[in-house]
């Protein structure tokens, strides 16, 4: 009797593992409400979570070399000083990093914009975007492949090559304010 016992609970317990460790994941949206992470980068093609952001601080902390390959932020936001974008991550196998200054539903249908504010962008990083919002101040790109997706840039935007200007896109609608300079 006993033996029968041990081993319909162990009968039990196995299926219940083979049940929890087969049932689907379900994909996380990236919303306002989820905290935030934080990722360092220990070499150069590093793979990192989103940094949601609320802070002057958060923002220049998650822009970064030790930060994050995207920075989103919750709400508008002033920075006092000049902003660098820089470091190099990996998402989905690619170079890439992202400002997202919007926000989204679990379908990724954008449910709010958001303005950041600053003297100064340096864009440091390669296949870099801001999207879904606008950035207030000058943007200076020292990286190919700058794009403005879905958002909105209102300054200036400085190149320090032909060559980074070339590879420079709006895409979905993006758009700036003001001109385009290799300096």
């Amino acid at each position: 009797m006993k033996h029968k016992l041990i081993l319909g609970m162990a009968s039990i317990l196995t299926l219940t593992v083979v049940f929890i460790g087969c049932s689907k994941k379900e994909e996380v949206a990236m919303t306002a409400s989820q905290p935030t992470e934080t990722g360092t980068s220990s070499e150069i093609d590093t793979m990192t979570t989103a940094s949601i952001v609320n802070t002057a601080e958060g923002f220049i902390q998650s822009a970064s070399q030790e930060g994050n390959w995207i920075t989103a932020v919750t709400q508008d936001l002033t920075i006092d000083k000049d902003v660098v974008l820089d470091g190099e991550f990996v998402h989905r196998d690619e170079i890439y990093r992202k400002i997202a200054l919007y926000d989204q539903d679990a379908d990724h249908n954008v449910t709010a914009r958001y303005t950041l504010k600053a003297p100064s962008l340096t864009v440091k990083s390669e296949n870099a975007r801001i999207q879904g919002g606008t950035f207030v101040g000058d943007v200076y790109v020292e990286a190919n492949k700058f794009h403005i997706f879905d958002g909105t840039v209102d300054g200036d935007i400085y190149f320090a090559s032909e060559e980074f200007k070339t590879s420079f896109e709006l895409l979905e609608g993006g758009t700036h304010t003001g001109a385009l300079i290799v300096k």
